[in-house]
């Protein structure tokens, strides 16, 4: 069976991850979130995505460059942050020509918009390890304010330091952020973001 390009393309929008600052070609975080957080390490990062297809089941795609700082302070959540980008050209739905569609004006854009980002604004306890995260999502060009539920998931040590993790699930809708082409029966408005990164501070 022919795999058609443009369907499930939405499902890339989802990573923005959550959006979350994602890539190694991506605008850099500042040298003081640097310093105080836990760089992102791409190789132990996950940003997925996830939309409906023909209403009848759910298409899963991810992001491979993913990039950023973050830091979660369980004492006081108010020096927590998170600075994620995400690099639009690295969309891998397991079908070149998809991806391809992905790139292009009717999605992503990417060569126009190579990123897209999420910047805390703001963080609230919510349980044990768990927290309201408040920030702007960037998606080719358009920025709106989410609140998404992050979920701690633990610190360590790694042979090159100290590493810890975080993981966030929401939906968002892809028209929102101008990715309107083929909402409907055919691609779903509403896309998935799971986002799970783990980061680390050099011994």
């Amino acid at each position: 069976m022919k795999v058609c390009p443009m369907c499930v393309a939405s499902l890339a929008l989802a990573a923005g991850i959550a959006g979350l600052a994602l890539i190694g070609g991506g605008t850099p975080v500042t040298a003081a979130l640097a310093d105080n957080g836990y760089k992102v390490d791409p190789v132990h990062t996950s940003s997925i995505f996830g939309v409906k297809h023909n209403g009848v089941s759910n298409f899963y795609g991810r992001f491979n460059k993913a990039g950023g700082s973050f830091n979660i302070d369980a004492a006081d959540p108010s020096k927590s942050f998170i600075d994620i980008t995400i690099d639009t050209e690295s969309v891998d739905t397991a079908n070149a020509g998809r991806d391809k569609h992905l790139k292009s004006g009717d999605f992503f854009s990417a060569a126009e918009f190579p990123v897209m980002t999420f910047k805390s604004k703001s963080f609230k306890k919510s349980g044990e390890n768990t927290y309201d995260v408040t920030g702007d999502l960037t998606i080719r060009g358009k920025t709106k304010e989410v609140t998404v539920s992050v979920t701690d998931t633990g610190r360590g040590k790694a042979r090159n330091g100290e590493v810890a993790g975080f993981e966030t699930k929401f939906n968002i809708k892809r028209a929102d952020y101008g990715v309107s082409f083929m909402v409907g029966p055919g691609l779903s408005d509403d896309v998935m973001i799971l986002f799970s990164a783990e980061g680390g501070k050099g011994a």
